[in-house]
């Protein structure tokens, strides 16, 4: 047997490049080695338990069974053994889970897989679930005949609380697609949905002591309160805490609908339709308000297990309080200067009665105050100073800034993004009180048919970071994996690949599908909050456009980039130049067929100017490869005009960019000025055409 050791420095195990360990696993797995041989799978195959009846671990072991069928394409004939010695997979573990699962509950496992016998062992059934993970993703097909490779690994999280918000409220999210998003958490070993259920565009949950809650502040779309413990019981048998937000005071706007006397200005409200901040807010001077929300708070903590109930506390307007003569009376006699302090006030009362029922709070990070208990947990969104502050106030804290899914950001953004990092000068206790973070799923422009594309698979780089060790950095590894594990996730019912097509032939037809699928994968959407100043949207517009369709990240761009990015570090010898000619030619003679099926199609007329963009686009990109294979700078007035046509192609249209205009920007500033490159030695030949490039990359034109 081979010496346990880290990932950086073990044995090679299956196919790919990387780090040294190349192994197919999403999260990378903390200690990993590997040995001779492998163990076959064959209709024979069962599993022995030997632990104290769980049903979690038996349901678990029900789902691993029908998907190693599934991915092994075998049907078992007994899949339950008799005994550990018939057993080819023994699953063991010493004690119960918690009835309700904690945050610091144990998640680790070990796992040996020999040519006779597959051995998987935990403290808990948590560990189970994630071992059984793990040893789904180890099974190879080859040939039609699938086996498991001898490996020995332990694994355990680095962060406990490993998370993804999902806004059900601006855009409605159905019970089955919160499911099948827990089977992806729980595939890529996250254990938290935070589940963001009252916002100005909607109330999301019954409530049966104020039924007007979800009757008025809902449009009809809500969880009922047996919904909603069918997904908490569905979380809990994979692995994850549900922990719900009902933000307060701000974003209150759906609270308000039914209930106006809660609100610090005067009524009537209706449900908000636009994206943003608004005015309605809760009276933190009004007794009754903490009446309401006491008796509110007791009832959803009988229905939400968890310790945690997060009261969002974000983006509070306060313009209701600064117009308000009785609550500004109050400030002054309670010798409140800021809205600030009249927030911590509603905090403090708040915080008491969340205490009453059981419950600890949650908030995003304008909750930090020195009179909230230090039980709180704290979730920073603005910026790493947030997430020290609260630290070092004694508070747990979570990082949520770098992991907002929405902005559209690349996976490789997301994977750098470390809550350690963001903790910057913490001490050792300090550090301590980071539990690890969430990405963070709003749906101002994610309907049900979309959300799964906007969360997987870039998700996978924020759970690996809260799951993997520090120091595995391998991005260009974890892009290979990551394409592995994306279509795994196909298995659990993810759409996030599977309606990409259809929405393409939505929009042309199927005779333009292909062409179009040619435009698409070199695009991507608008970046930030960039879409929402693009016209006036509401929340009632449907979401068809080919800004939903086209992926946050096109993979098709980054693979032309590091194409063009390591033909270009050959110079002056640069080498064969037929896959980046393949690809400019496809783009540019795209246009011919897709731009007639363009101007005929309403769906998706308005991507015609990225249509033709693109092939004058990948026109220069092809006459710039012709000057460098022949070794010639390309004269000043072609340089000068390709300039024109590329600061074209990088203007944003339709809510969309063509992603491969930088790196084709490469080769033509390149081309252009090819002899002040050959003149320089090689490192400083190389700097220069770096900075070149990411000027270029950054739209800047010198």
């Amino acid at each position: 047997m081979k010496k346990l050791m880290p990932l950086a420095l073990g044995a090679m195990l299956g196919a790919g490049a990387g780090s040294a360990l190349a192994h197919d696993l999403m999260p990378a797995p903390a200690l990993m080695s590997s040995q001779d041989g492998q163990l076959s799978l064959d209709p024979g195959f069962s599993v022995a338990l030997a632990g104290k009846k769980e049903a979690r671990v038996d349901a678990a072991v029900s789902r691993f069974i029908k998907r190693l069928e599934i991915r092994s394409g075998l049907k078992f004939a007994k899949p339950l053994a008799a005994s550990k010695a018939d057993a080819k997979l023994v699953i063991s573990w010493k004690n119960p889970g918690a009835a309700v699962q904690s945050v610091r509950e144990d998640e680790s496992y070990d796992l040996k897989v020999s040519s006779n016998q597959i051995k998987l062992s935990a403290p808990n059934p948590l560990g189970v679930m994630h071992g059984l993970e793990t040893l789904l993703q180890l099974v190879k097909v080859d040939a039609g005949k699938a086996g498991i490779a001898a490996v020995t690994i332990h694994d355990e999280p680095r962060f406990p609380w490993r998370g993804i918000l999902i806004d059900a409220c601006r855009h409605w999210q159905a019970p089955e697609v919160i499911k099948r998003n827990l089977d992806g958490l729980a595939e890529a070993k996250m254990n938290v949905l935070h589940w963001h259920l009252s916002e100005d565009q909607g109330f999301r949950v019954e409530s049966k002591k104020f039924p007007k809650l979800h009757q008025q502040g809902s449009d009809g779309n809500y969880y009922t309160q047996a919904q909603v413990k069918e997904i908490i019981a569905y979380a809990r048998e994979r692995g994850i805490r549900v922990v719900p937000e009902f933000d307060m005071p701000g974003h209150s706007t759906s609270w308000v609908v039914g209930y106006p006397e809660l609100a610090a200005g005067p009524g009537p409200y209706t449900i908000e339709r636009h994206w943003g901040v608004f005015d309605p807010t809760f009276d933190p001077t009004n007794e009754k308000v903490y009446e309401f929300l006491g008796g509110f708070i007791r009832e959803m903590a009988g229905l939400f297990p968890d310790e945690y109930l997060h009261i969002g506390g974000d983006e509070v307007s306060g313009k209701q309080w600064n117009t308000s003569l009785r609550i500004q009376a109050f400030m002054n006699e309670h010798n409140m200067k800021t809205n600030g302090d009249l927030q911590a006030h509603f905090n403090a009362r708040l915080s008491k009665i969340m205490t009453g029922a059981g419950k600890k709070m949650m908030g995003w990070d304008e909750i930090i105050h020195p009179d909230l208990p230090k039980n709180i947990v704290v979730q920073s969104w603005r910026d790493a100073k947030s997430l020290a502050e609260a630290a070092k106030n004694g508070c747990d804290v979570i990082l949520s800034n770098g992991y907002y899914l929405d902005h559209m950001r690349t996976a490789a953004f997301h994977y750098a993004t470390d809550p350690m990092s963001a903790g910057g000068d913490l001490s050792a206790q300090q550090k301590a009180h980071v539990l690890g973070g969430e990405s963070c799923m709003w749906s101002e422009f994610t309907p049900s048919e979309t959300i799964d594309s906007r969360i997987w698979p870039r998700n996978l780089a924020v759970a690996e970071r809260l799951w993997s060790p520090a120091d595995t950095k391998d991005v260009e590894d974890f892009y290979r994996r990551m394409e592995i594990e994306s279509a795994r996730l196909d298995e659990l019912g993810l759409t996030h690949r599977s309606n990409y097509l259809p929405m393409l032939t939505r929009m042309v037809g199927a005779k333009g599908a292909e062409s179009f699928k040619v435009l698409a994968d070199t695009l991507e959407p608008a970046k930030f909050y960039s879409r929402g100043h693009a016209r006036d949207y509401v929340s009632t517009m449907p979401m068809q456009r080919l800004v939903d369709a086209v992926r946050p990240e096109s993979l098709t761009a980054r693979k032309f980039q590091i194409a063009v990015d390591a033909w270009l570090k050959g110079a002056p010898k640069l080498g064969n130049v037929g896959d980046l000619k393949a690809s400019l030619q496809i783009w540019k003679d795209n246009h011919k067929t897709l731009g007639p099926i363009l101007k005929n199609a309403p769906l998706a007329q308005e991507a015609y100017p990225q249509s033709a963009d693109l092939s004058a686009a990948a026109q220069m990109g092809l006459e710039a490869l012709d000057y460098l294979s022949a070794g010639k700078q390309a004269p000043a007035e072609w340089l000068n005009g390709a300039k024109k046509v590329l600061a074209r192609a990088q203007i944003q249209r339709a809510e969309v960019e063509i992603a491969v205009v930088p790196s084709i920007s490469s080769l033509v500033l390149t081309a252009g000025q090819w002899n002040k490159l050959l003149a320089l030695k090689a490192p400083a030949r190389m700097k220069l055409l770096a900075e070149q490039i990411e000027s270029i990359r950054k739209g800047e034109d010198d």
